[in-house]
């Protein structure tokens, strides 16, 4: 049984899932809670890992450690996404096994559906299809995690759960426009139209894509709500169930940043607009009894402060 008293550790503490993770354990009074940064601890080495959980022994891991990025870093980088993702994950999984932990909440990504499955996309529909070519490495690093867990489940009957998010935005993460997710890539050209005093804005591909987004708190609030749940099946979505073409999210960013201009949009066709559509099917979840509760506007604005400290134009 996890209560406040018991031992966490959070791989991946300084990241935006991670940071948000940690934030919330604090608010909710837990105090015992175990993170190292990578100087730290690299969790590509597998002797290092193992030998820090058995010193540490925690009684629960969240593994929200990864290399992550946009549609242009995922194409390019193939080899370190498939290679980085896998070894920490496969580490990380392997040496709690191998220490007795018990229980985690591996983080994967609506990415390792099929690129054209059906919508909404349920856990079921995993496998069934061809991934989207432009982050498929990274992916295929999430599904081996999936299966790992899976596996591990079965054979040494260990409470390993994966939690795959959406789109995922808030506080604490990147706005290197090449490398960076569409929220935060979109928050940050807007705010440049603004300080630059510019009327046009320029979005990837034709705008089309349809997109689910989640707030990062209350993706935090998930991990938390299901660590302390017990669930018949290893896999869960975790989303809000609703989606938005790319120019919508721009629009409700434009009119949150810059709410009294004209603002002309045109499409960078050479650009690719990755997954024609991707909403996750949340039944699941929702019938554990969990909802996500902060509405985009709200999660917009706390999202546009948040940069604003960071003083980054």
């Amino acid at each position: 049984m996890i209560d406040i008293y018991s031992k966490i550790y959070i791989a991946g503490h300084n990241g935006l899932v991670g940071s948000a993770i940690l934030r919330k354990l604090k608010k909710k009074g837990y105090r015992n809670i175990v993170y190292r940064t990578k100087k730290q601890l690299d969790l590509k080495d597998q002797k290092k890992v193992f030998n820090f959980l058995k010193k540490q022994k925690p009684d629960f891991i969240f593994i929200a450690a990864a290399k992550v990025g946009g549609i242009y870093s995922n194409n390019k980088y193939k080899a370190e996404f498939i290679f980085d993702n896998i070894s920490i994950q496969s580490n990380l999984i392997h040496a709690a096994y191998l220490n007795g932990i018990k229980n985690l909440i591996f983080l994967g990504s609506s990415c390792v559906y099929p690129r054209n499955c059906k919508q909404p996309i349920k856990e079921s529909y995993l496998l069934t299809g061809e991934l989207e070519k432009t982050n498929d490495a990274y992916a295929i690093a999430k599904i081996a995690g999936i299966k790992m867990c899976e596996s591990y489940n079965l054979q040494y009957k260990t409470n390993y759960k994966c939690l795959m998010p959406t789109n995922t935005f808030g506080p604490n993460y990147n706005y290197d426009l090449l490398n960076c997710h569409f929220i935060p890539a979109l928050v940050k050209k807007i705010h440049q139209l603004k300080f630059y005093n510019k009327n046009e804005l320029t979005l990837w591909g034709n705008g089309k894509a349809r997109r689910e987004v989640i707030y990062v708190d209350d993706l935090a609030d998930a991990c938390i709500f299901f660590m302390k749940k017990k669930t018949k099946e290893t896999l869960v979505n975790i989303g809000t169930g609703r989606d938005y073409t790319i120019k919508e999210y721009a629009n409700i960013i434009l009119n949150k940043i810059i709410p009294n201009k004209k603002i002309y949009i045109k499409y960078d066709s050479k650009k690719p607009n990755g997954t024609p559509q991707k909403v996750l099917d949340i039944s699941l979840a929702k019938k554990y009894g969990w909802r996500s509760k902060t509405k985009i506007n709200d999660a917009i604005l706390i999202t546009y402060n948040h940069f604003l400290k960071k003083n980054e134009i």
